[in-house]
């Protein structure tokens, strides 16, 4: 295992234009039930990258720049204490959710459940299959909540893929009984406007409400028309999870016209997504208040009454931000780091040529009152590392680390690795530790690496989507104290009251 301290060395031979994708709407496409993929449903293909960009990459290798092919790097406050490939569930793994001494990874073609009561040696519980992309999963209580975005031919685990132009196509939330972990249940199945690509949960003691994040639209789709202005919520009770549904599309984008009031996108806003749904969203329950990642727009929301939210700022960043991907608020609810999903996960972006700002997180103070606050931007962050035009690179899924009068996060960025960082000042973010493997690849552009990194109970777990699940123990003065929080659940969507 090698250790890099220094990240200003991995900066040197990485001058090379990035090899940027056009965004892609969604990373992979599902894997269906049968043991073989169906043509078209299976990985994105590997990418060519020029002569000179493969030459710079064996040279930035040879320099020491950047580690090796699938070697392990990190930082001196880090350690790599776990990894277990993937087993039964050969496609792309996704988000990751907790409860107890268990861990949920979602996976293309299912998931899978952790013991990780000995974190140094995490247990297969279960690998459930179940096809349908992203299967983005939550808990709580006794219930497994799973997102399937890509059109399926219905909505048991045993659907093939089938074309979203049919109106019998199925895409919404499945719900599962967890209370044998061993076994999980498949209880029901609500299906939703533009399927389910990420949803969020707003757990209460008799229901549990979904707010379910989806987009991009056609006239073309029975089941996704324009305009897709809003967001599902569904309401599941607890004692009867079979009658789980839709109550409600609140409309997050008022405006006149087929597209509502979101970002009009290019050409008017060029090199940002259109706004026609949102991609995810964050909760804080126990202060009523949301933040949205709404692919050309970030809202700020409150959830006093959790069936209809009510938007109360909406900003936009058009000269550094191409799709607002996901949201995190900072334990004091008065920053929000956003994340820019540039070149929607498939590209190079994190070299030089990109730059510091574009492909980074955004984060905003959020100032006022009630419903009079709003976000007010202040700085950006971005790994301090350049990475090879052979590595998939950019801001993604993260969480707290909870530690009182810091704001500390923990946040994957796919061949980036993990990253930890300190946003205490919103305009001075800096990085304190980081994890990463070499490029899958030093000849094409492949996806990889790190979607999911979440700490959790004294430890950061991640989710590779090529390389399986990762346990990293971080022993850091500044991150210490939050070893003492122990939380009985997360889902990092769902952000807990860690000190309450």
């Amino acid at each position: 295992m090698t250790l890099l301290n220094d990240p200003r060395t991995r900066r040197r031979r990485l001058s090379v234009a990035a090899a940027c994708t056009g965004l892609l709407a969604a990373l992979l496409t599902a894997v269906p039930a049968a043991a073989t993929p169906d043509p078209g449903d299976g990985p994105a293909a590997q990418r060519k990258v020029s002569q000179g960009a493969r030459a710079d990459v064996a040279a930035a290798i040879a320099d020491g720049a950047i580690p090796g092919q699938d070697e392990i790097v990190h930082s001196a406050n880090i350690r790599h204490l776990a990894n277990i490939p993937k087993d039964a569930l050969p496609g792309t793994n996704s988000d990751l959710a907790f409860q107890g001494t268990y861990a949920f990874a979602g996976n293309y073609d299912g998931f899978r459940v952790f013991d990780i009561s000995d974190p140094k040696s995490p247990k297969t519980v279960a690998q459930v299959l179940c096809p349908g992309s992203q299967n983005d999963v939550s808990v709580s209580g006794d219930l497994l909540f799973l997102s399937t975005d890509s059109s399926r031919s219905d909505s048991s685990c045993n659907s093939t893929t089938q074309p979203v132009t049919e109106k019998s196509s199925w895409e919404g939330m499945k719900v599962f009984d967890i209370s044998d972990k061993a076994n999980p249940r498949y209880v029901a199945a609500v299906e939703t406007a533009c399927g389910s690509h990420t949803h969020t949960l707003v757990p209460e003691r008799k229901n549990v409400y979904i707010y379910v994040s989806s987009y991009s639209p056609s006239a073309a789709y029975p089941d996704c028309q324009p305009p897709h202005d809003g967001i599902s919520v569904i309401k599941v009770p607890r004692k009867a999870p079979e009658k789980a549904a839709v109550v409600d599309f609140p409309v997050l984008f008022p405006g006149e016209g087929p597209d509502g009031g979101g970002n009009p996108g290019g050409p008017v806003n060029p090199g940002v997504s259109k706004t026609t749904g949102c991609h995810d969203i964050t909760v804080l329950p126990d202060k009523d208040l949301a933040a949205g990642a709404c692919m050309g727009d970030g809202i700020l929301f409150s959830i006093k009454d959790p069936e209809h939210p009510k938007v109360i700022d909406q900003v936009q960043d058009n000269v550094n931000f191409a799709f607002w991907h996901s949201a995190t608020f900072n334990q004091k609810a008065d920053k929000v780091v956003f994340t820019d999903e540039l070149g929607g996960g498939g590209a190079a972006t994190c070299n030089e040529a990109t730059g510091p700002n574009r492909g980074a997180d955004g984060i905003y103070d959020i100032v006022g009152k009630g419903d009079k606050r709003k976000l007010v931007f202040r700085g950006y962050y971005k790994i301090p590392r350049h990475q090879a035009d052979t590595e998939n690179c950019v801001a993604h899924n993260g969480s707290l680390i909870p530690v009182k009068g810091k704001d500390l996060m923990v946040q994957a960025w796919y061949q980036g690795g993990v990253s930890v960082w300190d946003f205490t000042d919103s305009t001075k973010p800096k990085e304190i530790a980081y994890f990463e493997r070499g490029p899958l690849s030093t000849t094409t552009l492949q996806t990889g690496g790190a979607w999911s990194a979440y700490y959790y109970n004294g430890y950061i777990y991640s989710n590779d989507i090529a390389k399986g699940f990762d346990v990293l123990k971080l022993d850091d003065k500044r991150t210490d104290p939050a070893k003492r929080v122990r939380l009985g659940e997360l889902n990092v969507q769902t952000q807990p009251d860690y000190f309450d």
